[in-house]
């Protein structure tokens, strides 16, 4: 699960416009027909986040996978997004491919076309950019002794892109307006919690001087999308921090997962430390409205993240955290596979993974509006057994993906600009 950097455009009028050193999604030529037409002013917007699965294990992989429209576990995937019908949707673990050519194939040969009766979804706007995975650092960060490979990368990936992600979306987004903090030095994040070598005295100091020096925060990359929405402009805020495990007792992923997750805590707040790739300082706008979306890789009570890490999400003053998205389906699996489910302190109502043990199923994935947006409805699309649309999760060896489609549908509050 991880990424790399910059973006690029097209219009409804198919004019393709490309932003420095990057590559941002497209729109088609029509403006967006789905549940919520652009001429449907203040309906509902359906938020959703879904880590697909959609990584290989080799570089143009996806890209060939995607190229017809024959691909099972694409078709399963675009099945469960024309079930849920998101408005605004991010799809993580989805390979970088310059140009965006992998997030248009798999729009138009998979989204846009029915599977198994189910509505094509139209998207005319999606973004893509460069992450951090798979992106050589030259530095040995794993401190094996050698240079090179996945771990060394700034980002866990066989090849740059591996991981990444894409946003598609019924509206506008603003590609002027996007930041992307592919770039932001962990180092300055004031109070980061860099990890610490255990065999020696000095604190925080698993990475080098040198190393830090380049070491980025985000695993993959954080995203801000305006989107222009029938509910105003709402910021998708997007990401992926890395799992908090693969690691020893420097614990260096668990540390950098607590603190890419209160990246987006940080920026809400405003604070002014944060810079984006294009060296503008500062946090999002004081009142501006947003979604932060993307598999956190953590549960607020159960698994191996930080204690904490999530809190800083749910519990911040600035994040609509009620009306947690639940499933039928998460309930049923935890009781029949039992184990470590059994014992787990959050509502197994609020999964929205299913992993084997340790650590067993968790809530990893979130969507997390503002406070000036109302929560109207939320799920996770996990259908128990008994609906035949159980099929498109199933169980190991998942259809789909170890991960639930999250979505949360949000409007402004009354008497709100």
């Amino acid at each position: 699960m991880r990424r790399l950097l910059v973006p690029l455009v097209l219009a409804t009028t198919l004019a393709l416009s490309a932003a420095p050193a990057v590559v941002q999604g497209a729109a088609a030529a029509a403006p967006s027909s789905g549940r919520h037409g652009h001429g449907q002013v203040r309906e509902p917007v359906r938020f959703a986040t879904f880590n697909a699965s959609l990584n290989r294990n080799n570089e143009g992989d996806l890209l060939s996978d995607l190229s017809t429209p024959d691909n099972a576990q694409a078709k399963t995937i675009a099945e469960i997004i024309q079930r849920s019908h998101p408005d605004v949707l991010l799809v993580n673990e989805f390979d970088y491919v310059a140009g965006g050519e992998a997030a248009r194939l798999f729009r138009d040969n998979y989204l846009a076309v029915s599977q198994h009766g189910a509505d094509p979804v139209d998207y005319p706007y999606y973004y893509v950019a460069p992450v951090n995975t798979g992106v050589p650092s030259g530095f040995d960060l794993d401190n094996d002794g050698t240079v090179g490979g996945p771990n060394d990368a700034f980002g866990f990936g066989f090849f740059p892109g591996q991981y990444g992600m894409v946003v598609y979306s019924k509206f506008p987004i603003e590609t002027q307006r996007v930041r992307t903090f592919q770039h932001f030095l962990w180092k300055d994040m004031p109070g980061a919690l860099l990890p610490d070598d255990p065999s020696t005295a000095e604190p925080a100091d698993w990475y080098s001087p040198e190393e830090l020096a380049v070491f980025r925060l985000s695993s993959k990359s954080h995203w801000d999308l305006p989107v222009r929405t029938p509910q105003g402009v709402v910021h998708f805020l997007v990401s992926h921090p890395t799992p908090p495990v693969f690691d020893g007792p420097e614990d260096r992923n668990g540390t950098r997962n607590f603190d890419e997750i209160r990246f987006w805590a940080d920026y809400v707040a405003g604070r002014h430390y944060v810079y984006d790739d294009r060296g503008r300082h500062g946090g999002l706008a004081r009142g501006a409205r947003f979604v932060i979306a993307g598999d956190q890789n953590s549960d607020p009570l159960d698994g191996d993240s930080i204690p904490g890490a999530t809190a800083q999400l749910l519990d911040s003053p600035r994040v609509n955290a009620g009306h947690p998205p639940t499933s039928e389906g998460a309930v049923e699996a935890s009781l029949l596979q039992g184990g470590v489910n059994l014992t787990h302190l959050s509502p197994a109502a609020e999964d929205t993974a299913d992993f084997s043990e340790p650590p067993g199923n968790l809530r990893a994935d979130y969507v997390l509006p503002s406070r000036s947006l109302r929560i109207l409805d939320s799920a996770v699309f996990w259908p128990p057994q008994t609906d035949p649309l159980s099929a498109l999760t199933g169980t190991f060896p998942f259809p789909s993906s170890d991960h639930r489609l999250v979505w949360v549908d949000v409007a402004r509050k009354p008497g709100r600009p």
